[in-house]
């Protein structure tokens, strides 16, 4: 049986009984409950501070010609609401309900590396800092959360606003990424027994494909922000045309990034309506395996159909045609889930809970984004509402209408076992038909703006017929929002202090996560119930009418992966399409233009010494670890030595070349060749150094006889590491060195 002590007093209320409550203990916690809580709170913080940016830009576009702020001023907070909304709020808050309940929903104590994790949270208040410390640094960025280039260049944007832009989001994608790995891992290798692949619950399923899209889509806007930083600290001229440079570029790289973007932000939010509606109807999810396929389905597809936001550029027929045909696709995955929930509400039980009610409007306004989605796929509408507030109005119902509405629907199923306190339905419902009506009126005449005209990202507007009315309407319903935000404060404080005590599963659901006090202890459970299908809780409880009766004698034939390697191996995928991005900008720029000067000083032969070198400590390390394996600490020492010689030599020769190069006077900033060049091979040497790092600390621990116990786990993670460097290099060299030498 499982063990369920009671709820804690009022005065423990957001901690399990017994556990310190410092200041301190909360900076230095490692507890994945704790950094989860850390997450919603942080995000919660920038949603009021975007929130208000809005409402600022919602009172200049109330009537037309209006000249409370001036365009500069309305292009910074333009620029910062959208950055503020994206990447710390949206994004923070659904990692933060994975980092609270993926571990409780598999059954884990914790996170797989919960230093990591720690690590990962705290780059989302530095990140939040540095874009905000740019006010008091020369100004706010203004050139839209998109960056658009040549724009964002130094010649257009000359204010250092738009480089602690670049520091914000490089800073904030460390930390995603981290997490994205750390998820990934937490769920491949934490799982509690009998809890296979096809049993998790929907949310844990839609957060571990949305970790992958994280760890590959963040690479793609990684490298454009470093080339953008090296052409505005180094006068490189990646996306400059003026200097050869190609604008267009940027957006291919950024909205590689930009489209799998809108999936990271709703995919999470799916996984909480697909708990939501199941418990609040009394059935099990309608189609579990089409749910979870579609959500595959919506990963793979994201990756093709970027250049949608491009239609206007020109890319030329073949190119549109295939991208309208692969975003009317991407629809279809979509349709499914929109299908499975309906059809789970049919004939169910359904209690309309404040939870509830946001899940079906989440249904109602996310279909209604959707469906305005499509349109852009038929490239002459596109063309007409491209650049209109049709596209202001399409992508805030997907963003507020789907993520938000899924995360206040999360929010109110959730709160009871954060908290230990049920939070008020009468205040819940208030909140709920503000926030409805404050949204429609805000957002669905924004449709009618953009079909008679009315532009995007523009200060102010003339006072052409209805355009004054319908903007003042959606004011009006901005302000509403931000009313409703404030009903959620009251009734969080309220709830917290005299709340109903929810005990450990008041919805009467059916995962793990409310087999744990409310709220869950510090090591999550006392005891597991038997995991033999989707639903344990109801299992336990219908012991006569279980998902899968015969599950019990079944033996589970999944072999758990260590976590070491599953995590170093995300990272290697991670890094390696990072590399594959900053590859292209290198053929893009000298393979397909006429050929600038520098790379005929390049030697091929030379580098291949040092390259030889490289490869060699490959076989080298491999060597050290038989050598472990074996017994012989020794020769694991010598054949380790012999690894660090070979990559210091190697690291050698590329300083070498670098002087030689300068010495001829070729510097970043000297044409594309030497930028892309000096990018791609420093950035390679950077992982290198890294690597010899790794090495070195290797090498310290094996000294301090750590390996003699057997604890190998480090050396194995590192080789890995070690390994993926120089077949790194390898492209790196035939693209380069090989291929690209011309004499």
């Amino acid at each position: 049986m499982i063990q369920t002590p009671s709820s804690p007093p009022s005065a423990e209320i957001f901690h399990a009984q017994n556990r310190e409550n410092s200041f301190f203990s909360w900076v230095a916690t490692v507890d994945h409950k704790r950094i989860g809580t850390l997450y919603l709170l942080t995000a919660f913080f920038f949603f009021c501070v975007g929130g208000m940016e809005a409402l600022v830009m919602r009172l200049q576009l109330a009537r037309p010609n209006n000249t409370l702020l001036s365009p500069n001023t309305y292009d910074q907070l333009f620029t910062m609401h959208g950055t503020t909304m994206i990447f710390l709020v949206v994004m923070p808050t659904l990692i933060g309900f994975a980092n609270y309940f993926v571990p409780l929903m598999i059954g884990a104590k914790d996170m797989a590396f919960p230093r990591l994790n720690a690590m990962g949270y705290w780059f989302l208040p530095f990140g939040g800092l540095l874009l905000h410390f740019s006010l008091l640094a020369g100004g706010a960025p203004s050139v839209g959360w998109f960056s658009y280039a040549p724009l964002s260049e130094t010649p257009f944007a000359s204010s250092p606003g738009v480089d602690y832009w670049i520091l914000a989001l490089f800073a904030l994608g460390i930390g995603s990424i981290a997490t994205a790995i750390n998820l990934i891992t937490t769920v491949i290798a934490l799982r509690a027994p009998g809890m296979s692949i096809r049993r998790l619950p929907l949310f844990t399923w839609m957060v571990f494909i949305n970790s992958f899209l994280l760890m590959l889509a963040i690479p793609a806007l990684n490298a454009a922000i470093i080339m953008l930083f090296i052409d505005r600290q180094l006068d490189a001229h990646f996306f400059l045309p003026s200097h050869g440079g190609s604008a267009i570029l940027w957006q291919h790289f950024f909205w590689t990034f930009g489209h799998p973007e809108v999936y990271i932000m709703v995919l999470p939010a799916f996984g909480i309506i697909s708990e939501v509606i199941p418990v609040f109807s009394r059935k099990p999810i309608f189609g579990y395996e089409f749910v979870a396929a579609s959500t595959v389905a919506i990963a793979l597809l994201s990756f093709g159909v970027w250049a949608h936001h491009m239609f206007a550029v020109g890319l030329g027929k073949p190119m549109d045609l295939f991208f309208a045909a692969a975003s009317m696709l991407i629809a279809v995955p979509t349709g499914v889930k929109i299908f499975n929930w309906s059809a789970t509400l049919w004939g169910g039980s359904i209690r309309m809970t404040t939870s509830m009610l946001f899940a079906v409007a989440f249904l109602l306004q996310f279909t209604i984004g959707g469906l305005s989605g499509v349109t852009f796929a038929v490239v002459p509408i596109d063309w007409q509402v491209t650049d209109t507030y049709y596209v202001v109005a399409h992508f805030h119902y997907v963003l507020f209408g789907g993520s938000l509405f899924g995360v206040f629907a999360g929010i109110y199923y959730w709160f009871p076992k954060i908290s230990g306190r049920l939070l008020s339905e009468p205040i819940g419902k208030v909140h709920f038909w503000l926030t409805v009506i404050g949204f429609n009126m805000a957002f669905f005449v924004q449709h009618f703006l953009g079909l008679l005209g009315m532009t995007r990202r523009v200060y102010t507007y003339p006072d052409l017929p209805g355009w004054g009315l319908l903007n003042m309407i959606s004011t009006i319903g901005a302000f509403l929002l931000g009313i409703s935000v404030l009903v959620l404060i009251w009734n969080m404080v309220v709830s917290l202090r005299r709340g109903t005590v929810a005990g450990e599963n008041p919805w009467n659901a059916w995962t793990l996560e409310w087999a744990a006090s409310s709220p869950p202890a510090e090591h999550n459970f006392d005891q597991l119930p038997p995991i033999h299908g989707r639903r344990p809780l109801w299992d336990l409880a219908h012991p006569e009418n279980q998902d899968e009766p015969n599950a019990s004698r079944e033996k589970s034939k999944e072999t758990k992966m260590d976590k070491n390697k599953v995590g170093m191996m995300c990272f290697i995928a991670s890094e390696g399409f990072f590399f594959i991005m900053l590859l292209i900008a290198y053929i893009f720029y000298n393979y397909s233009q006429h050929p600038y000067p520098g790379s005929q000083w390049l030697n091929p032969l030379k580098t291949g010494v040092f390259t030889f070198c490289l490869l060699s400590s490959s076989f080298t390390y491999w060597m050290s670890e038989k050598k472990l394996a074996a017994g012989s600490h020794n020769g694991f020492l010598l054949w380790l030595a012999a690894t660090l010689m070979l990559g210091g030599t190697f690291m050698t020769g590329q300083a070498m070349e670098y002087w030689e190069l300068f010495q001829k006077g070729l510097r970043a900033g000297t044409n594309l060749f030497s930028a892309s060049f000096f990018m791609v091979t420093g950035l390679h040497g950077l992982h290198v150094l890294i690597g010899l790092i790794g090495l070195l600390i290797v090498l310290g621990l094996a000294l301090a006889g750590d390996f003699k116990t057997g604890k190998t786990a480090i050396v194995k993670t590192i080789g890995l590491y070690w390994h993926f460097v120089d077949l790194v290099w390898i492209a790196v060299f035939t693209t380069i060195y090989i291929v690209g030498v011309r004499t």
